[in-house]
């Protein structure tokens, strides 16, 4: 089974930035569209990002030109760069593949406040 394992996370004053990893087991970037997800206190998970096996991105409207996503297949890694980080931001971020499968990982808080 695939595991997932998110970090980075962390409290960032509003307007500053934060880089997430994500971590599977078993090659699996190579082959899936990948996805970074985010799921706010009582609120359901919702898309942030995805990438395709060629490279192509999407992103949700509330952080387009704003967040990055990206992966190094070498190093079986995926990120996602987040800048001008707004309090809306706060949630658990979580990665997996597009469209998803059931096992999610523990995920990775990001906390944006003053």
């Amino acid at each position: 089974q695939v595991q997932f394992v998110e970090s980075g996370g962390g409290l960032v004053q509003p307007g500053g930035s934060l880089r997430l990893s994500c971590t599977a087991s078993g090659s699996i970037f190579r082959f899936y569209t990948m996805g970074w997800y985010r799921q706010a206190p009582g609120k359901q998970r919702e898309l942030v990002a995805r990438i395709t096996i060629g490279n192509s991105t999407n992103y949700a409207d509330s952080v387009k030109g704003r967040f990055t996503i990206s992966r190094d297949n070498g190093k079986n890694t995926m990120y996602l760069q987040m800048n001008s980080l707004k309090p809306e931001d706060t949630a658990v971020y979580y990665c997996n593949k597009y469209p998803p499968h059931n096992l999610w990982g523990q995920g990775t808080q990001v906390t944006v406040s003053s």
